[in-house]
Formats: structure tokens, C-alpha cells, sequence
């Protein structure tokens, strides 16, 4: 992942509008969006974890308002399954290597080079961050716009939707046990609140 450094917030602004369909009005916002923790040192006081708080909910909201107008007969069970299918970090991670936001992200040297999970989680993060950005910039319209372009076709594409490894445990329990709903406990957690 390179680093955007060189870029200016004009600069990212008018790289992203084809890609968001948005003309970006706070320019300033969106280079702060898409700054990463790890370059305070040379961006002081400014990275993304506030915008990608506020992007998650933005995305679910319009992501499930999506399916239901889609999947008008589908179970809530379903809807769920197809919901976590789209806005998991991995779904976050392949849009915005779509819409090559990894190269416009400013990040420390140190997080440039990562792999594998943390890379996609990084991904999917500063992809949350650019939906706020797109929320508090053009309103809800705006984002659900955006929303619709990349997502839309993939709520299609999943079709039954595949499910998280707990929910086929958890299934999986429920019927080998005659009913009975299996019970969770945490041996430990490590890293920081928002990323065990």
C-alpha cells in the first residue's frame, strides 16, 4: 500500500469523486478520513477511527434497507446471513481495493507493509471512514448512492448467503443437543478495545 502523503485534500477529493460519484464539498474531512493512526506523527491530531465509528452504522443502515426492499419475502434469519456476508471486513476490504482506496490512504511506514488480516482490516476501516465522509458531506443520499453502486450488485451475487463460523456452531449445537443453545465464555482478549 503506498502512502497518499504527496497528495493534497483537492487532490484526493477530485481522485475520489469518479469513484464515489460525490463532488466532495469539505475537502479537509475527507483527507482526515482517510489518515491513519499511524501517521499522527506527521499528521498530527487526525486519523479515521471516529469517521469509520459513524461509516459502520451508515453502511448497515442502507445495506439492510437494501435487502429488505430486495428480499422482500426473506426470513430475518436470511436477511441477517446476507447483511454479514456484505459489510464484513473481507466485502470492505475487495471494494475498496475496487475502488483503489489502498493507495490513497495515509498511513506510518510501519502499517504500509502489513498483511493479510490486519491489510484487509485496514481496508475495510478507511471504507467505513470514506462512507461518513460521504454521509456528513452529501447527507444520506449521497452515501446510500455509493452504497447502492458497489453493493447492490454483490447482495445479488451472495445468493443464500454464506454464514460465519459461530452461527454454524451454534447451529450445529441447537441440533445435536435436541434444542438446547450452547453457552459462550471469553478464556481471554488481548489488543486494544477496538481490535481484540
Amino acid at each position: 500500500m503506498a502512502a497518499s502523503k504527496r497528495l493534497t485534500a483537492d487532490a484526493l477529493a477530485e481522485a475520489l469523486a469518479p469513484r464515489t460519484g460525490h463532488a466532495f464539498a469539505d475537502r479537509q474531512r475527507l483527507q482526515r478520513a482517510l489518515t491513519h493512526a499511524s501517521a499522527r506523527s506527521t499528521h498530527a491530531g487526525v486519523d479515521y477511527e471516529r469517521f469509520e465509528f459513524l461509516g459502520d452504522r451508515v453502511l448497515g443502515l442502507v445495506v439492510a434497507d437494501m435487502l429488505l426492499a430486495a428480499f422482500p419475502d426473506a426470513a430475518e434469519g436470511e436477511l441477517s446471513l446476507r447483511l454479514n456476508a456484505l459489510v464484513n471486513a473481507e466485502a470492505l476490504s475487495d471494494i475498496a481495493e475496487e475502488i483503489g482506496l489502498p493507495e490513497l490512504i495515509r498511513a506510518g511506514s510501519d502499517v504500509r507493509n502489513l498483511d493479510g488480516r490486519k491489510r484487509t482490516n485496514l481496508r475495510a476501516d478507511a471504507l467505513e471512514s470514506l462512507i461518513a465522509v460521504l454521509y456528513l458531506d452529501g447527507g444520506l443520499e449521497a452515501a446510500r448512492a455509493f452504497i447502492h453502486r458497489y453493493w447492490q450488485p454483490r447482495s445479488q451475487a451472495i445468493g443464500a448467503a454464506r454464514r460465519d463460523a459461530k452461527t454454524e456452531l451454534q447451529e450445529w449445537a441447537h441440533q445435536a443437543a435436541a434444542g438446547a443453545v450452547p453457552a459462550y465464555r471469553v478464556d481471554g482478549r488481548e489488543g486494544p478495545d477496538h481490535d481484540p
